[in-house]
């Protein structure tokens, strides 16, 4: 589908003349992500842990669940802390667990379901294993706010129940001994879009300060403070990984995480880095470690153990302290990276064979196989979501019975309170207005479950213009394309949702040169010039391998109006600055 070139408009002259420190470049993208008053520009440009993070204690069930906690490790109570298995889950549980543990705890368990056999939050079979192993305080992480039914069994088990997680607040919630979550009606936090380890965070800072009232140090020996801080880049990974939006305090600590996942002290995450080839045998890093990193070589490694296999695998690398086992799980983990991204890419193929041949013509895309991973179909949704630019249900069978999905969405249509109207579907259920996980009540009711969400999304998006749409911050000569340019745009730092990498229009640029490059020859390097004879080097990731191949369209001489970014390519040492094109238009 085409997309939309949005162009912002240029800010009032008075925001200029509010902000006359500013640079004009860094004025206008400020104005563009609605950064407008002196308070908010501060946090975002110069994030101070000291200032921009809150009172954990903000939270209104934080002090009955800090209090029930403390006094469970005071009588050595069975604490279980449920996470869940993709990479905020997971980093959750490795906040809360070291967390514990340095404030003297040892009857500390960890539950991670199995994709497969569990599913995603807590069950009742889960309830009942806990239960017998004697657990009798259960934290979630990431989960849990869906789990009424199942919470209202652990109560009934005598298990007390603290819910952390961020998800899509349900009807009625559980009847937990405390919940921690910033989007609860009448919550008293300020910030509402901390990832799931950002909540698991506030919980762990919300027990370190409490210790610290009474105890110089943890009982591990080390200072509450700077442990607090050791904990971020777990925050980091979490925040970037669940694509939560990097402003606000999300920000600030993504900021200060990604400096301590710089330097983290974490054995299994040094080698992690070592297996993607981000650090090099003598510990130093091959680059410095981004938002980019993250999302693209340190999550999906994460993700892959709870994909493929088990999170067991990754949670236990993230806080394991034995350097050979650290070894041996860092190769598990990208060997399973690896398979995850094979099966994707088949996968994917026959997802599209089936969309090209049956569903062009339909407003909300519906894949289906037996023999998918349910691993992985959130993945070909995706992929499918970005290819067709409409709203993909990816969905596959669970043991020959279960019939599950994924969905992903497009800007503008909430995905998850779709489901939320239609309930009667689905057995379970949860998600993000983009991003939804189900599994169907029974295999039987696909069509009709296809045929009603179609319906639902026919009628609230009748008078909503859903065109992909590009926004664009400026109108740019490339020979403005510079150093100095580049270094403006480090300041907003890290990229993420709701602060994405600037993007910039180039007109009537002209082609000197096109090459396809990389292993299979999907991305293509096209040299340009523009209002001089100065020669531009540009990438487009895959413009050869989708629907227009654009190796065969473009000739030399031909007239473009490009979209682009604006990096860095480093190679052998060499640093040269890297315009990727987001988009591009023929004349």
């Amino acid at each position: 589908m085409q997309k939309r070139w949005d162009v912002l408009p240029s800010p009032p002259d008075s925001f200029f003349e509010q902000f006359p420190e500013l640079p004009r470049t860094v004025a206008s993208l400020l104005y563009h992500r609605d950064i407008r008053t002196q308070d908010a520009i501060d946090e975002f440009l110069n994030p101070d842990y000291t200032c921009h993070v809150h009172d954990p204690f903000l939270f209104k069930d934080m002090k009955k669940a800090v209090s029930r906690l403390i006094d469970a490790v005071k009588k050595n109570e069975k604490i279980t802390i449920h996470g869940d298995y993709d990479a905020d889950g997971v980093s959750a549980s490795v906040i809360l667990t070291d967390t514990l543990h340095a404030l003297g705890a040892t009857a500390v368990d960890v539950f991670l379901p199995h994709r497969e056999t569990d599913g995603y939050g807590l069950n009742m079979k889960t309830i009942d294993l806990l239960h017998a192993q004697e657990t009798s305080l259960i934290i979630t992480c990431d989960c849990g706010i869906s789990n009424t039914a199942e919470v209202e069994y652990a109560n009934e088990k005598g298990i007390d129940v603290i819910i952390t997680d961020h998800h899509s607040i349900p009807e009625r919630l559980p009847p937990a001994f405390a919940i921690i979550h910033p989007k609860v009606e009448g919550e008293t936090y300020p910030y509402k879009h901390l990832a799931g380890g950002g909540v698991a965070f506030k919980l762990a800072q919300a027990l370190l300060r409490t210790h610290a009232e009474k105890n110089e140090l943890l009982e591990s020996g080390e200072n509450h403070e700077a442990f607090e801080k050791w904990l971020l880049d777990m925050v980091a990974i979490a925040s970037v990984a669940d694509m939560v939006p990097l402003v606000g305090e999300s920000r600030t600590l993504t900021t200060f995480g990604l400096i301590v996942l710089n330097k983290t002290k974490r054995i299994g995450l040094q080698k992690l880095l070592l297996e993607a080839r981000l650090m090099n045998e003598d510990g130093s890093l091959t680059r410095e470690l981004d938002a980019q990193t993250i999302g693209f070589r340190i999550a999906p490694r994460i993700n892959a153990a709870g994909r493929l296999d088990h999170a067991n695998t990754a949670y236990q690398l993230l806080v394991t302290k034995d350097g050979t086992e650290a070894v041996d799980l860092a190769w598990q983990l990208n060997q399973s990276n690896d398979e995850r991204r094979r099966m994707t890419d088949e996968f994917v193929t026959e997802a599209i064979q089936q969309v090209r041949q049956k569903q062009m013509d339909k407003p909300v895309l519906f894949v289906y196989a037996p023999g998918w991973a349910s691993g992985v179909v959130g993945l070909i949704a995706s992929q499918i979501k970005n290819e067709f630019q409409k709203p993909v249900f990816a969905m596959t069978m669970k043991d020959d019975s279960e019939f599950m999905g994924s969905g992903r969405s497009v800007e503008g249509f909430n995905m998850i309170e779709a489901l939320q109207q239609m309930p009667h579907f689905f057995s379970k259920f949860g998600g993000h207005p983009m991003a939804c996980g189900f599994t169907l009540a029974s295999p039987d009711i696909r069509e009709e479950f296809e045929n009603a969400f179609i319906d639902y999304f026919l009628d609230v998006t009748k008078d909503i213009d859903l065109t992909p749409t590009i926004k664009i911050d400026a109108q740019i000569d490339l020979e403005q394309v510079n150093w100095g340019l580049y270094e403006l745009l480090g300041r907003f730092k890290p990229f993420g949702q709701a602060n994405e990498e600037p993007k910039y229009l180039a007109q009537n640029v002209t082609v000197v040169g096109v090459e396809p490059v990389g292993k299979e020859g999907k991305h293509l390097r096209i040299m340009i010039t523009h209002t001089s004879t100065t020669i531009r080097k540009t990438i487009g990731w895959n413009l050869c391998s989708g629907e227009i191949d654009w190796s065969r369209e473009l000739s030399k001489g031909d007239v473009l109006d490009i979209v682009f970014e604006i990096g860095v390519n480093e190679w052998n040492g060499n640093r040269e600055l890297q315009m990727t094109i987001v988009d591009l238009k023929k004349k």
